[in-house]
């Protein structure tokens, strides 16, 4: 019969974040996958919690997963746990899950904390509709890619950020995406823990002599949708109706669908287009 991959919250900071399921299941199940297991231990010792702990992470995370898929074929029960938060959640977890599916086993996901939520909710920003970026790519022609991508992103932006890394990366949002509201999210639910409601120039200055200390989520303000379209209508205002049209009529779009496209970019009403290209053709 075979087994199930649990995958089990732990928390972000503060050990008392962990629900009773969570240590029902790693007290349960055979074994514990955990990607520091030494920093593993210092939370199981406080539940004490004896199940056999093995490691899995980001430099073993594909052979180690073929191995533990096999032990959950023969029927193992395995818990996954990551060094804080939410198992597979920028984590070398996501493999083991993606090849235990493909294997045909269960799968279960035991909620409980997460960085990016905590932050987001605490932040003041819009939490309707987000984007989670974890960290930025270290790679500079793949970081340049992502920034210019959120230059036009209108939902939060959610990002992880190292502490040595830190002024770099403010350095970089505020010169692609210029100035924005941010709220900055320093050792979550610890007993330092910060959220700082500032802007991507105020947190620059507040860092450039300020060390940086602890892991930080930075929650960003997403663009507004109005300017965005205001900027488009701008970016088109120096090309002729007629040519506009022309190019949808082009693309195979019938005239009145081009209209309301040209309408659409110019932001403004179709009525509006059609009297300037009344006007265009009177020149």
């Amino acid at each position: 019969m075979s087994g199930r991959l649990y995958l089990c919250a732990t928390p972000i900071g503060n050990l008392e974040d962990i629900t009773l399921r969570v240590l029902h299941t790693l007290r349960e199940v055979d074994l514990i996958a955990a990607e520091d297991t030494r920093h593993s231990r210092i939370l199981l010792e406080h539940y004490e919690i004896t199940t056999p702990l093995t490691s899995y992470h980001e430099h073993n995370k594909y052979e180690k997963a073929e191995i533990l898929v096999a032990k959950m074929q023969s029927g193992a029960q395995i818990a996954l746990i990551t060094d804080a938060g939410t198992p597979a959640i920028s984590d070398p977890g996501e493999e083991l899950v993606r090849q235990a599916l493909q294997a045909g086993i269960p799968v279960t996901s035991l909620p409980g904390a997460c960085a990016c939520i905590t932050a987001l909710t605490m932040s003041g920003l819009p939490t309707r509709r987000f984007a989670f970026e974890a960290f930025l790519p270290a790679e500079k022609k793949e970081r340049r890619e992502v920034l210019e991508r959120l230059k036009t992103e209108c939902r939060t932006i959610v990002l992880y950020e190292a502490p040595h890394h830190l002024r770099r990366t403010l350095e970089e949002l505020t010169e692609t995406l210029g100035d924005r509201r941010l709220t900055i999210c320093r050792e979550l639910t610890k007993k330092y823990e910060e959220g700082i409601q500032t802007t991507l120039a105020g947190a620059q200055a507040l860092y450039r002599d300020e060390e940086p200390r602890g892991e930080f989520v930075l929650v960003l303000e997403g663009r507004s949708p109005e300017e965005l379209r205001e900027e488009a209508a701008q970016g088109y205002a120096g090309i002729p109706l007629r040519e506009h049209l022309q190019r949808y009529l082009e693309e195979g779009l019938e005239r009145r669908e081009a209209m309301k496209q040209v309408a659409r970019d110019r932001n403004c009403s179709r009525r509006e287009v059609y009297q300037g290209l009344l006007r265009e053709e009177e020149r």
